[in-house]
């Protein structure tokens, strides 16, 4: 087993049974050791579309609804009456800026000590709050991170992804962001096949020649998200592969992250295992996280190519 990319087809063999693999070894999974993260999707609305993103977000994508603001106090109420001792409560999206209760699930999380990440595009959905950003900012101060989507460092390349115009409105809300103080960090892509080396020095310029406060050498203030195409092929992750690859499924983002979505048409939320999985059924975990502390068989392309080969985390 190597971690070499390859574009050949997916085997319509693999990633079928949840026990076992395409040549009949034992699937590896993962335990949950703590609720470190949880992730509230507050929607698939977005104000842009973007070319490859991971969860189909556009403007007109509503397959998942908007959270409500007494969805999420159902979930902080659970984590506190459970004891989870839970760190970090993470908004994406969609824009999460586009939910009306946004500010509301923020300042709540905020509120009862949580940290609280917020993944957005800085454009028009968040400048309508900076009124809001501002009082959280005053008042919490660095628990409050905002992780920018810049997809390159270049205009061309960012736009390439996110369509024409959008590179001008992106920068201006991260600096805005930046100048008046607020934690932040931003988020690139390795999709065009840069150097990863190249790609932090090149947003290193950026940040230092627009004034913005993000260290590009830092991995929690850049990240860099590999790509996901579940028709390509890739290994599957056997329980041989820990130790070949010298891993611990402990490091793996769902052993301490779950992600609560609404569905359009459902009566409650559901909490599912992982944030890039938000339409297979089969990584839904019930509608509690109680129910949702089982482990997790690593059955789909995107736990061997994201989690364990490209060993990557949404959370901070």
């Amino acid at each position: 087993m190597t971690q070499t990319e390859t574009t050949s087809v997916l085997d319509p063999r693999k990633f079928c049974d949840p026990d076992l693999t395409a040549d009949g070894d034992e699937r590896a999974h993962v335990g949950l050791t703590k609720l470190d993260t949880l992730w509230f999707n507050t929607g698939t609305l977005c104000n842009l579309e973007c070319v490859t993103c991971y969860i189909e977000s556009s403007p007109r994508n509503d397959r998942l609804v908007y959270l409500t603001a007494d969805e999420v106090a159902y979930y902080l109420d659970e984590i506190e009456s459970e004891n989870l001792e839970t760190r970090e409560i993470g908004f994406t999206g969609g824009e999460p800026f586009m939910n009306p209760d946004i500010i509301p699930m923020m300042e709540d999380s905020l509120r009862r000590g949580f940290e609280v990440l917020v993944l957005t595009n800085a454009m028009k959905p968040m400048s309508k709050c900076t009124d809001e950003l501002l009082r959280l900012h005053k008042l919490y101060g660095a628990k409050l991170t905002l992780r920018v989507s810049v997809d390159h460092y270049t205009q061309q390349l960012h736009e390439e992804e996110r369509g024409p115009r959008s590179w001008g409105p992106m920068l201006e809300g991260l600096k805005w962001l930046s100048h008046h103080g607020f934690h932040i960090a931003a988020a690139g892509r390795t999709r065009w096949g840069d150097d990863k080396a190249d790609l932090r020095q090149g947003y290193g310029r950026l940040f230092v020649s627009e004034d913005i406060a993000i260290d590009a050498d830092h991995p929690a203030q850049l990240v860099l998200f590999p790509e996901l195409d579940d028709q390509v092929d890739i290994p599957e992750i056997t329980t041989a592969c820990w130790g070949i690859l010298d891993q611990s499924p402990d490091d793996v983002m769902c052993a301490s992250s779950r992600m609560v979505v609404r569905r359009k048409g459902a009566d409650l939320p559901v909490v599912l295992s992982c944030t890039l999985l938000p339409y297979d059924e089969a990584f839904e975990m019930g509608t509690s996280l109680a129910e949702a502390s089982a482990p997790l068989k690593l059955n789909h392309p995107h736990c061997a190519k994201f989690c364990v080969l490209g060993g990557a985390s949404c959370s901070a």
